[in-house]
């Protein structure tokens, strides 16, 4: 990443720091950056495998592409 995608992250972080129990980064692992999609994605696998959540994504304009979420439903 370059200097402005870095400053995009912070932008983001404090955003949704600020957001408080809402926020969509919560459980984060590792944060991975997309130049294709000007994205943040924040994954939320364990040892870089085991994973019960899709990551959440987050364009570097602020914008939440994707709130993340289980990956699988529990079923009634």
């Amino acid at each position: 990443m370059g200097r402005e995608q870095i400053e995009a992250l912070i932008r983001v972080l404090q955003a949704q720091i600020a957001a408080g129990p809402e926020n969509v980064i919560l459980g984060t692992w590792t944060i991975g950056f997309d130049r294709t999609r000007d994205a943040f994605f924040f994954d939320k696998c364990e040892f870089g495998g085991y994973c019960e959540e899709r990551p959440a994504v987050i364009g570097a304009s602020g914008v939440v592409l994707d709130r993340g979420g289980p990956l699988l439903e529990d079923s009634p």
